[in-house]
């Protein structure tokens, strides 16, 4: 069972995510919150959270903020950035303080059900174009790239390991990354561990933004 807290400023999208969500069998809503500061409160109460989905523009601690603060005292709990602003800079922060996905609020219930799932499996969401304008926004003018493995090579990366970046990079699970490049689920998240390992890093989202700065330039 995912147990998800629903953080949004807005009663009727509270209720109205809660409402949908509810009606799938592997989630229960364990609350709702109107702002980062009241989700962090109702975590530090004890109550198990392992998805929260968090608005971005929200009174008091919007969902920026508010995911730097879950994930510097909860690091194993996933955020799902839910909005209707498709805002590059927004974007941008919350992934550099650690949400595991960017979804918009005009998808399906659906999709916003299977974004739970992904993320809360250790997964990075984000839409392809998203992934773009992130690239965009980091380096607006990126100079020519070099082949992944001469980007890498300095880092000890193995072949695998590289290809396994670039794919993270542009938003895939774990399933299909091995789907991708012909491996088991097990050895891609044997990769992910070493991959993090080698650069220093804490998890798949910070992995997705080294790449693209490596890839644009940012890091030399």
């Amino acid at each position: 069972m995912i147990h998800v807290l629903i953080t949004d400023d807005d009663p009727f999208i509270r209720e109205s995510l809660q409402l949908i969500i509810g009606l799938d069998q592997d989630i229960t809503v364990v609350g709702t919150c109107n702002h980062g500061d009241e989700a962090l409160a109702f975590i530090q109460s004890g109550v198990q959270v392992d998805v929260v989905l968090m608005d971005i523009r929200m009174p008091i601690c919007d969902g920026v903020e508010g995911t730097l603060k879950i994930k510097q005292a909860y690091p194993a709990i996933s955020i799902l950035i839910l909005t209707t602003f498709d805002d590059d800079e927004f974007i941008v922060q919350a992934l550099r303080n650690g949400a595991s996905g960017y979804l918009l609020k005009n998808i399906s219930p659906d999709r916003i059900v299977q974004g739970i799932k992904t993320v809360e499996q250790g997964n990075l969401l984000i839409h392809p174009d998203i992934a773009k304008k992130l690239a965009t926004f980091i380096s607006p003018a990126p100079a020519p790239s070099a082949p992944l493995p001469a980007m890498l090579r300095e880092y000890g990366l193995t072949a695998s390991e590289q290809a396994v970046v670039e794919k993270i990079s542009e938003g895939l699970s774990n399933k299909e990354i091995a789907q991708e490049l012909f491996l088991s689920e097990g050895t891609v998240k044997n990769y992910i561990t070493e991959i993090l390992s080698k650069l220093n890093l804490r998890d798949r989202t910070q992995i997705a933004i080294f790449y693209l700065k490596k890839q644009s330039g940012v890091i030399s």
